[in-house]
């Protein structure tokens, strides 16, 4: 089974010797997305929930980039800066990722790249 890189222009660059995407067969494992606007290469202003907002806006891009979507999500991983933000991270979650929801783990870390509250990785299936 090949593997091939994807990349979109409409997700940030990587911020360093990683793809955005995989695919390989049936499945896409997705890089963690931040919520760095693509444009400006900053991280969404006003917080956590603009943050998860433009991380789930890149990694659809990704998904689109890949032939995948967001429905097609199987897995995913919420890293935070800090647990307090659990709930509006889960608030914009929900309204971004539809039932049913992909299977999911949240995970407190110390620090994030570029001082962001928020990363967001993934597997999805590809469609056929």
């Amino acid at each position: 089974m090949k593997k091939h890189a994807v990349v979109s222009s409409r997700a940030p660059r990587t911020l360093g010797p990683y793809s955005q995407a995989i695919r390989c067969g049936g499945l896409v494992f997705l890089s963690g997305q931040l919520g760095i606007d693509p444009v400006s290469g900053m991280l969404a202003e006003g917080g956590v929930r603009n943050q998860t907002r433009q991380a789930l806006d890149n990694l659809a891009a990704v998904l689109e980039a890949a032939g995948s979507r967001m429905d097609l999500l199987l897995k995913t991983t919420v890293y935070l800066r800090d647990m307090a933000h659990f709930q509006a991270v889960n608030d914009v979650y929900a309204e971004r990722v539809g039932q049913p929801y992909p299977a999911r783990a949240a995970v407190a870390v110390r620090e994030l790249p570029l001082g962001a509250e928020v990363e967001i990785e993934a597997v999805a299936a590809a469609e056929a």
